[in-house]
């Protein structure tokens, strides 16, 4: 099943599970503050996505409150610590499907690509 990582309160998240409900894809829903991903995800998403770098929203408030020496992780190990401190650092809505691939973000075009439909 795919699942749905991301925020309770999040635009971006509600149009995905939204676009999910109308062409009938199920879905589970799991807000990273709820459930914090394990180091293991973040590495794995990461991998995916391009890199650390990729897989931080720096535009974000959390990202912007952040003292400045926690904004430039010199290993993995002190990503995942901060990602695990700040799961919402993670740009949303994050997408992982049966298959294992990771996608970031909303668009009604990307999510038709990425679930084949060409309605």
């Amino acid at each position: 099943m795919t699942t749905v990582y991301g925020l309770k309160n999040c635009d971006s998240c509600r149009k995905a599970q939204n676009w999910l409900k109308r062409f009938d894809i199920p879905y589970t829903f799991v807000d990273v503050r709820d459930t914090r991903p394990t180091p293991d995800q973040f590495v794995h998403w990461q991998a995916a996505v391009g890199g650390w770098e990729k897989l931080v929203n720096k535009s974000s408030t959390t990202w912007r409150q952040l003292p400045d020496a926690r904004k430039s992780p010199g290993s993995d190990a002190e990503w995942k610590l901060l990602l695990r401190e700040h799961p919402a650092l993670v740009k949303r809505p994050l997408v992982e499907t049966d298959d294992g691939t990771v996608h970031q973000g909303f668009t009604d075009n990307g999510f038709k690509a990425l679930f084949g439909i060409s309605k």
